[in-house]
């Protein structure tokens, strides 16, 4: 019998840029981890549907990850009531989740990465140049790492 996947959602504020960003980057390197989670990200105030910024679908190309077919989700209770772990962008986005019933779930993702060593939101590249999308692209995939390596050694999921 195979262990259920890790439902991890990630979370920021419009889901077109750093949420989509990070579940892509994490369901590449699941794939060459040959490990078990399921990927989805939604935002605090995303307009449904809204493709992915494209300054993020650019970033995106150059890495190989997809987000072409990627749609913006507006975080909703039951989006979180699926999720094991959560995470979160930034402060104000943990509040929000925590809100919608994600106390124990929900983490900051630098804290959840470095555990508990670091409490620094990802940078929103909103706006930003080509540049700027590349350096959050660069923290989400160092962060996203640290998250997997611990998501692996967890059985079952983190509760903190």
């Amino acid at each position: 019998m195979s262990t259920p996947a890790t439902r991890v959602l990630f979370v920021c504020t419009g889901n077109t840029c750093r949420s989509p960003l990070a579940a892509a980057i994490a369901r590449a390197a699941a794939t060459e981890r040959a490990g078990t989670i399921a990927v989805s990200s939604a935002g605090t105030t995303a307009w449904d549907d809204a493709p992915a910024s494209d300054g993020a679908l650019l970033v995106g190309m150059e890495r190989g990850l997809e987000l072409e077919s990627h749609r913006a989700r507006l975080l909703t209770p039951a989006i979180v009531q699926e999720a094991d772990v959560i995470l979160v962008m930034g402060p104000h986005h943990l509040e929000r989740v925590e809100a919608m019933g994600g106390h124990g779930r929900a983490y900051l993702l630098t804290e959840f990465a470095s555990r508990g060593a670091s409490h620094r939101a990802i940078s929103d590249p909103f706006g930003g140049d080509l540049t700027v999308y590349r350096a959050t692209a660069d923290e989400l995939t160092a962060e996203i790492s640290l998250v997997l390596d611990r998501l692996a050694a967890t059985d079952p999921p983190v509760s903190s």
